[in-house]
């Protein structure tokens, strides 16, 4: 009889048990037979009841009214792929110096660090930049202003002198290159096209995505620019 008794003890503990790895792993619902379940990552202490995912989108088939509009686009691409890899490390080196400078309390010491880094971005980008043409130059500056929410102009006064930043825009015009140009794929169709050039090398993985921080939605722009007319692509 006893036997019988320690078998019945031993199986009520180990429901007990089940029941109560059951409760931590998940939510019962007394009127409901359906149980919650919780997922939890590797390295995380915390339950997640769903798992985030990235965005897709669903790319719509290139469409072209004639050839010539077909050899512009693709050579856009070819260009906008060389220099987006600039204007992504600019912003990179943009948002360290920011996170640097606001632990370093004295002015002074503040400049001193601004023309370092400014010496190394130079240094960094010189060579490079001298070899680009001057339309790779123009979508060069209008990513940064993608990725920095600032003109180039307004990033060389920042880190120089308005001077400095007068005389890089004065020099960039001889070449056709403004300084002050911004990026708006919502108006003008070029900076449209830019953009969807970009999510489609990000989809493919051929580019490291580094989002915008500008305020708009890349879905909402497709829908725009596909009903729009051909006088306002121009």
């Amino acid at each position: 009889m006893w036997r019988t008794f320690f078998l019945i003890g031993f199986l009520a503990f180990q429901a007990i048990g089940f029941s109560q790895e059951i409760e931590n792993d998940s939510v019962v619902n007394p009127n409901d037979s359906i149980t919650d379940y919780y997922v939890r990552f590797e390295g995380d202490s915390i339950l997640h009841s769903s798992i985030a995912l990235d965005e897709v989108y669903i790319f719509g088939k290139l469409d072209f009214a004639d050839r010539n509009e077909r050899l512009r686009y693709f050579i856009l691409r070819r260009k906008t792929l060389k220099v987006y890899p600039y204007a992504k490390l600019a912003a990179e080196r943009l948002v360290e110096l920011n996170d640097s400078l606001q632990h370093i309390k004295k002015r002074r010491h503040q400049r001193r660090y601004t023309r370092k880094v400014q010496k190394f971005i130079e240094e960094e980008f010189s060579e490079e930049l001298k070899k680009l043409t001057r339309t790779e130059g123009q979508i060069l500056v209008k990513l940064i202003y993608r990725q920095t929410g600032t003109t180039a102009f307004d990033l060389v006064k920042e880190l120089r002198s308005g001077w400095r930043a007068f005389w890089y825009n004065t020099t960039a015009s001889l070449f056709k290159i403004s300084l002050k140009e911004e990026f708006h794929p919502e108006s003008v169709h070029e900076d449209y096209l830019i953009e969807d050039i970009l999510q489609r090398a990000f989809a493919a993985n051929r580019l490291e995505r580094q989002e915008s921080v500008l305020d708009y939605d890349y879905a909402q722009l497709s829908n725009k620019w596909k009903n729009a007319s051909p006088e306002s692509k121009n």
